[in-house]
C-alpha cells in the first residue's frame, strides 16, 4: 500500500476517459495512489495515449471500447457518453469516487453506495460555454448540436441529483455545480507534485502550456508576441494547433507534447507562465510557481485563487491580444521572488489534497446523508478544505 492510502470498502474509481495524460487525470492517478486495491472504470482506455500509467490496475471500459477510439477520435461519440456510463456494473461497490468534467458523474452505483463526485467542471460544451460552442459551427451542425446539448443538460442535471457528495477542484466550480445542478460542494483544490519542481536559471522565452482546444484562446497569446516581437513557447498538443501555426509569427514556435521532465524544465527557464484562458484551476500555473517563475494570466477562474498579485505573477483584465500585449511590456518578471512562488505553490501540494480527501471520505461513509432528492437543497458548511491565501 503506498504512502498515504486509504483503507476502505470496496472502492470503485471512474474517470471520463483514459486517453492520455492532463490535469484531470493527473487527479484520477492521485485518487488510484490513495486507493491501491480500487478497481477503475472508464468509458474508454488507451493504454498507450496514458503511458502506461494505469497498466497495472484492473480498468473496466465501457462497450465503446470496441470502438478503440483514442485522444484524437474520441469526440464523434459525444451523444453515446451518458448511455455508457450508466451501463457500467458497479455492483458490490461500496465507495464510489467519480473524477468528472463531463459523464463520470452520471454512473449509477449499487444501491447504498456512497457516491463522491469530485468535479473539475460541469461539462462545459452544454453549460458555461455552449453558446461559444456553438457559434463556432456551421449552422447545419448548429441545430443537431443544440438539440444534443438540451439533451445533455437535461440528462446531466438528473445525473446530479444522484450524488451523494459533490466536491469541486476550485470556486468557480463550486458556484457552476449550485448554479446548473442545485447542489452544493466544497472546495478541494487538485494535487500538485511540487516536488517535481526547482528554481534555476531562466531563459529568454514566454511560455504557454496547455491542451491546444479553441476554448483555451491560445491564439489571443499568439497574437500578442506576434505584436510584441518577442519569443514565446507554446507546449502541448490538440485539435486547434493547425490553426494556432497558420497565425503564428516568426517568435512563436511550438514544442508539442513533452514528457513531465521536460514540462519542468521548461517551466524552470520560463520568463512567464501566459494563461490566457479562464481555467476551472489551472494546475500549469501551480507548476510555474513551483519552478520559481511567475504567471500572467486572464483574471477569471481559478488563477484568482493560486496567483497573488504583484508577489507571484500579474493578470490582465479583457480578452484581447493588444489588452495582454501590455500587460506583459509593463511586467517585470525579475521584480519576482522565485522563493515567493515556490512558497505560494506549496498550499496545493499532493499532501494536502490527500489529507482533504481523505476527511470527506470518512464522513461520506461515517455520516447520516439525507434522501437523495434532498441533497440538493441540503445546505453545507464548508470544513476548511479550500485552503486561504
Amino acid at each position: 500500500m503506498s504512502a498515504g492510502s486509504i483503507s476502505a470498502p470496496r472502492v470503485a474509481l471512474v474517470h471520463d476517459f483514459l486517453l492520455d495524460v492532463r490535469g484531470a487525470e493527473r487527479v484520477f492517478l492521485a485518487l488510484c495512489d490513495l486507493f491501491p486495491d480500487a478497481d477503475l472504470f472508464t468509458a474508454v482506455y488507451d493504454e498507450r495515449g496514458t503511458e502506461g500509467r494505469f497498466a497495472r490496475r484492473r480498468v473496466h471500459p465501457t462497450f465503446l471500447q470496441s470502438l478503440r477510439p483514442t485522444a484524437r477520435t474520441f469526440r464523434p461519440l459525444l451523444p453515446l457518453y451518458p448511455a455508457a456510463m450508466e451501463s457500467l456494473d458497479l455492483r458490490g461497490y461500496e465507495l464510489v469516487i467519480s473524477s468528472s468534467s463531463a459523464w463520470a458523474h452520471g454512473v449509477i452505483p449499487d444501491e447504498g453506495a456512497v457516491h463522491i463526485s469530485y468535479c473539475h467542471n460541469p461539462f462545459r460544451y452544454a453549460w458555461n460555454a455552449r453558446d461559444e460552442t456553438l457559434a463556432r459551427r456551421a449552422p447545419a451542425t448548429r441545430a443537431a448540436l443544440r438539440l444534443v446539448f438540451q439533451r445533455w443538460r437535461q440528462w446531466d442535471w438528473i445525473a446530479a441529483q444522484r450524488v451523494d457528495t459533490y466536491v469541486a477542484n476550485s470556486e468557480t466550480t463550486r458556484r457552476r455545480i449550485q448554479r446548473f445542478f442545485g447542489r452544493e460542494s466544497d472546495v478541494l483544490y487538485p494535487p500538485v507534485v511540487t516536488s517535481r519542481f526547482s528554481a534555476g536559471e531562466v531563459g529568454e522565452d514566454y511560455v504557454v502550456l496547455s491542451e491546444l482546444m479553441p476554448h483555451k484562446h491560445i491564439d489571443v497569446a499568439v497574437r500578442a508576441f506576434n505584436e510584441l516581437r518577442m519569443p514565446l513557447h507554446v507546449v502541448g498538443n490538440g485539435p486547434d494547433e493547425r490553426r494556432l501555426r497558420r497565425i503564428a509569427g516568426p517568435t512563436v514556435r511550438f514544442g508539442g507534447r513533452v514528457s513531465d521532465d521536460e514540462a519542468a524544465g521548461i517551466l524552470q527557464r520560463a520568463r512567464a507562465l501566459v494563461v490566457p484562458a479562464t481555467e476551472e484551476f489551472g494546475i500549469a500555473a501551480v507548476e510555474a510557481q513551483a519552478a520559481g517563475r511567475p504567471v500572467i494570466a486572464l483574471r477569471q477562474g481559478g488563477v484568482k485563487e493560486t496567483v497573488v498579485e504583484g508577489v507571484t505573477g500579474a493578470f490582465y483584465e479583457v480578452q484581447d491580444p493588444s489588452v495582454l500585449a501590455e500587460t506583459i511590456r509593463r511586467f517585470d518578471e525579475r521584480a519576482i521572488d522565485p522563493s515567493a512562488c515556490v512558497e505560494n505553490a506549496a498550499r496545493f501540494d499532493v499532501e494536502h489534497f490527500r489529507h482533504g480527501l481523505r476527511a470527506i471520505v470518512e464522513d461520506a461513509l461515517g455520516g447520516d446523508r439525507p434522501a437523495r432528492g434532498d441533497r440538493r437543497r441540503r445546505p453545507r458548511r464548508a470544513r476548511g478544505l479550500a485552503l486561504q491565501s
